[in-house]
């Protein structure tokens, strides 16, 4: 439903200890989804993360303006690649040196993803690939690769399951890895222009965080999700900082 990278941004951890983002491929709400972009398909995406709290470990406020698109002409098999524009708009500047974020606001990602049913009635969906990749150097390079498997049931709805390994330098040593899932649905219903998305990813790392929103599309090709992001729940350290609000503007071509 949602294509994105955004933000997996939603993938870098900044200067400050407390806050992340992602650069992004086609997503849920904050993790990838299995979904990707047909041939000569594009996506701009506008995202916000606006933190809850102001205290001073809330972490910084981040904005990601990301282009997406297909390029591999196959049904069957499917490959993206993205790049996103991401920056806490200076906020961790505070020695004056400038955030590296906003000093290096370049990150990449590329999926390969085969759609349900493509061989055989049943077949779940599957992709793989890589988000976080920065043009700088240490720490920014997160270099999250993935891997997910999807299956859409009557009446549930979609659901996702998948692991992500990172690099140590970024999300720290033995904690870069971690799980990945998700449940999304159309609400006919209500509308057919109705989204609902819950995600989860794992880990005692930046990224680690349970995520809930909705999406209503106000055109084919237009679309809004707002959603919720709380961070490493259930944990003594909130690496990725405080819960955030999230809008995620999204227009197809």
């Amino acid at each position: 439903m949602k294509s994105v990278k955004m933000l997996a941004i939603a993938a870098a951890l900044v200067a400050l200890a407390s806050s992340t983002a992602m650069a992004t491929p086609s997503t849920q709400i904050w993790i990838p989804s299995t979904d990707v972009k047909g041939f000569k398909e594009v996506n701009i995406s506008i995202d916000n993360y606006t933190r809850f709290s102001s205290a001073a470990n809330a972490g910084v406020n981040s904005y990601d303006v990301g282009v997406t698109a297909g390029i591999l002409p196959l049904e069957k098999f499917k490959v993206e690649v993205g790049v996103d524009f991401l920056t806490d708009g200076g906020q961790a500047d505070r020695d004056g040196a400038g955030s590296l974020m906003s000093k290096h606001p370049a990150y990449l990602n590329f999926k390969a993803g085969i759609p349900e049913d493509a061989f055989f009635k049943g077949m779940p969906a599957v992709a793989a690939g890589m988000f976080g990749i920065n043009t700088a150097s240490d720490p920014l390079s997160a270099n999250i690769a993935y891997g997910l498997i999807a299956k859409t049931f009557p009446v549930i709805g979609r659901l996702s399951v998948g692991g992500y390994n990172g690099a140590e330098r970024s999300l720290g040593v033995k904690t870069n890895t971690g799980v990945l899932a998700s449940w999304d649905r159309s609400m006919p219903e209500i509308s057919d222009k109705l989204w609902l998305a819950v995600d989860y990813q794992s880990g005692n790392n930046a990224f680690g965080a349970v995520s809930v929103g909705g999406s209503w599309a106000f055109t084919q090709n237009v679309s809004l999700l707002l959603g919720v992001d709380v961070y490493n729940p259930g944990q003594e350290v909130l690496y990725g900082g405080k819960p955030t609000f999230t809008t995620q503007l999204d227009i197809n071509f």
